[in-house]
């Protein structure tokens, strides 16, 4: 069973590597054995970079605004990994950003911005990886990152609530029309998490107390959480699940 879990000799895609859950999800692929294509808009990813490679893992880097990046500068981004690498196994859409501002007043930039990263970028690189897949015929896996609030409404952050809805309901959507080529579609949906995203919410003392009070875990989310779910559904032991969005909560959807 172990042997199902291993990625030895795949070829991933992580966007947004540098930091965060993207850094932490590279580095579980990495050291389940995947080779790593780092995709973020800082040209040097140092910290990301050393640490995979102790692993005796390779990292590619890829400069990429995904805010403002046309669908065939999102093609590039496959193809690039094709040309590096010879072949795509796994894609894992985790860039993303939030920007906060009450409904009312929301403007359209905020709501551009965030649903381009979030949600724009995530089809067409899905869209461009999974013809890679077909083509190479060897199927699949996708994964992409959604959130609480792809189950509930959230509070001054409209686009960010849209965005993630819509990873959930486009994970459905591909993993229907593409699971007869073995491509596995699915996502994972964090809690609350360490992270920059969350900064603000962890530097309101009142606000964090109250999340916190509700996570039955007592604690909030770390990196290496997500690390463990994205690692499952990249490998062979998930080849039977798809178009599902998994919490990695800390039981917070149960409460």
């Amino acid at each position: 069973m172990l042997e199902k879990f291993s990625l030895a000799g795949k070829v991933a895609i992580v966007t947004g590597s540098s930091t965060g859950l993207g850094q932490g999800m590279a580095l579980g692929l990495a050291q389940a054995g995947a080779d790593i294509v780092g995709v973020d808009y800082v040209s040097e990813q140092a910290d990301t970079k050393a640490k995979i490679e102790a692993l005796g893992r390779k990292f590619y880097t890829i400069q990429k605004d995904l805010i403002h990046a046309s669908v065939k500068e999102l093609d590039g981004i496959i193809q690039e990994t094709v040309q590096v690498f010879g072949k795509l196994d796994i894609l894992v859409n985790n860039a993303g950003i939030i920007r906060r501002e009450d409904s009312v007043d929301f403007s359209e930039k905020n709501w551009d911005d965030v649903m381009n990263i979030n949600i724009r970028a995530v089809f067409f690189l899905s869209q461009a990886a999974g013809r890679q897949f077909i083509k190479q015929g060897n199927g699949g896996k996708i994964i992409s990152i959604a959130s609480m609030l792809s189950y509930q409404g959230g509070i001054r952050v409209p686009s960010y609530t849209a965005s993630k809805s819509a990873v959930k309901g486009i994970t459905m959507t591909l993993a229907n029309e593409w699971a007869k080529y073995n491509i596995n579609v699915n996502a994972i949906a964090p809690g609350y998490m360490a992270t920059n995203n969350t900064a603000a919410l962890r530097d309101d003392e009142v606000r964090a107390g109250q999340i916190l009070e509700r996570i039955p875990a007592g604690r909030w989310g770390t990196p290496e959480d997500v690390a463990g779910a994205c690692v499952f559904l990249a490998s062979e032991a998930s080849n039977y699940v798809n178009g599902f969005t998994l919490a990695v909560d800390g039981g917070w959807l149960g409460r």
